[in-house]
């Protein structure tokens, strides 16, 4: 692997003292510093974000046909909600500077609305499966005691995202475009660097479609982390949501997740109690915003 690197290490004078591996790129310490080699994945989207004025990634000091030569960044390690906060503003400057509308066909929006019903519809019959196997028990087990007492909350949840979900294909069905962007695809704190200024690395999933998939992303791996109130503020203070958009984002954040009944005892509460958490928090959040834009109607 390392002799595939001589290339472009060779072509600018670059002699290696040593190599570390970290992740899917390798710190590269030379005769004049540190630098960062990654696989060139042939998607050119450097050079894309780079013709969209997105300059918010690592400086790429050389680039051929199998690897990109990066600047190295020193991280400075800082709060996460600060962190967060800076992701969203950086999220919302990289959709809105390479959003466009694109033609599609009848099929596309479709397919997402009958894809949707059915893993809300599985959903569904999943907890209605669920809450039959433990009211038939004689007692319960803690992880089945919160899954009894929460159900409810559970199926109104599912009712909530089949409702929107019908209201969110009569709103689209008839469009012909759909606003896209280039999506991160992959946003998580440790893909976010502060140096001198803000960057975004590890562009290996990057795609282009629409924008929420990336918020959806974010929010279904740190909800119970941070305050999404103020980071959708920030975002959307850049990068307003359209209707639709907002509608299918909030399906999707709201649509519960299965348990895995094979864990012990302990693990099996302790991820009811995560699922109900973010029910809740989701409920909050949808909430207040719904408030929010009824109070602005006014």
């Amino acid at each position: 692997m390392i002799k595939q690197y001589k290339n472009i290490l060779k072509k600018n004078d670059l002699l290696v003292n040593k190599y570390t591996i970290k992740g899917k790129a390798t710190i590269v310490d030379t005769n004049k510093g540190l630098f960062v080699l990654k696989q060139n994945k042939g998607n050119d989207i450097y050079k894309y974000l780079l013709s969209r004025n997105f300059v918010y990634f690592p400086k790429i000091i050389d680039i051929d046909d199998n690897y990109i030569l990066f600047e190295y960044l020193d991280d400075i390690n800082y709060d996460n909600n600060q962190k967060a906060f800076d992701l969203m503003h950086i999220l919302a400057l990289l959709h809105s500077k390479t959003t466009y509308y694109k033609e599609i066909d009848y099929d596309e929006y479709k397919n997402i609305y009958e894809d949707l019903k059915q893993k809300i519809g599985y959903i569904n019959n999943y907890y209605l499966d669920i809450i039959s196997m433990i009211e038939s028990n004689v007692y319960m087990s803690p992880s089945e005691y919160l899954i009894a007492r929460n159900i409810s909350k559970i199926f109104s949840c599912i009712y909530y995202c089949n409702n929107e979900l019908d209201n969110w294909y009569e709103l689209i069905k008839d469009k012909k475009r759909k606003r896209v962007v280039t999506l991160h695809n992959n946003l998580k704190l440790d893909n976010i660097i502060k140096n001198k200024n803000i960057y975004l690395i590890s562009w290996d999933k990057s795609k282009v479609d629409i924008p929420i998939y990336d918020l959806v992303y974010f929010y279904n791996n740190y909800s119970l982390e941070f305050d999404f109130s103020n980071l959708l503020e920030e975002y959307q203070r850049i990068f307003p949501l359209l209707k639709e958009e907002k509608i299918l984002m909030n399906i999707l954040i709201s649509i519960p997740n299965k348990i895995d009944f094979e864990k012990n005892e302990y693990d099996k509460t302790k991820a009811v109690r995560k699922l109900l958490d973010k029910i809740y928090k989701t409920e909050k959040l949808l909430t207040s915003k719904k408030e929010e834009t009824t109070s602005t109607q006014k």
